[in-house]
């Protein structure tokens, strides 16, 4: 679905929800936010940088510097070990071997995988799996997180910790933007995006766990 006259803001260090149904355009958005898409009409501002105006090189190293992407499938690469999956973002950003094995054994062993560096991903359950994932997004240390439908292959006790550990990264300081269809998932952010045919329909901020709802003009 192409977005039509999106207009919003997300401000450093918030916990930002995005939810519609199928086909909306929720996903569509988490892309253009991650400069994966660039949007062809209009302005997209990335920490003050007109991401328009960038080509693929330069596009590539600011989602590298800045983002870390977290998706419903949790994309590792079989052949590889849990530690090389993670470490694969430094290797995008030619950091040298010796340089890359620290950050990523540290990220694991935060996340409780210290004792499954060198398994396969196969050898791993949904939940460790997911934190792979994460600790992958994290290990570059961007300010922004982006997470498409992060807990939509997980139970729902796993989902929850899933969802633990995000509020945790938003705490400490980070960004975090997650497209979900579940609306329990979404009561973790601060604010709440509901958009509907390529459209921001409403907004959402939530308040001590209390929902105060608004429409978007």
């Amino acid at each position: 679905m192409a977005l039509r006259g999106v207009d919003f803001e997300i401000h450093e260090g918030e916990f930002v929800s995005i939810m519609g149904q199928s086909g909306s355009g929720k996903s569509t958005l988490l892309h253009v936010i991650g400069c994966l898409h660039k949007p062809t009409s209009g302005t997209y501002l990335l920490d003050g940088v007109d991401v328009g105006t960038l080509n693929d090189v330069e596009l590539s190293r600011l989602r590298n510097a800045k983002i870390g992407f977290v998706f419903q499938k949790f994309n590792l690469l079989s052949h590889e070990s849990i530690l090389d999956n993670v470490a694969l973002p430094l290797v995008y950003a030619g950091v040298p071997h010796r340089e890359r094995v620290e950050p990523a054994r540290r990220i694991l062993e935060r996340l409780g995988l210290g004792d499954r560096l060198r398994h396969a991903p196969s050898e791993l359950s949904g939940g460790q799996s997911q934190r792979v994932a994460i600790a992958r997004a994290l290990v570059s240390e961007p300010s922004v997180i982006l997470a498409d439908e992060p807990t939509g292959n997980l139970d729902s006790r796993t989902g929850e910790e899933i969802m633990g550990l995000f509020t945790e990264l938003h705490r400490e300081g980070r960004t975090i933007v997650q497209v979900t269809h579940d609306r329990e998932k979404a009561l973790f952010s601060q604010r709440i995006l509901h958009i509907k045919d390529g459209l921001i329909d409403r907004e959402e901020t939530l308040k001590n766990g209390r929902e105060a709802g608004h429409g978007v003009g």
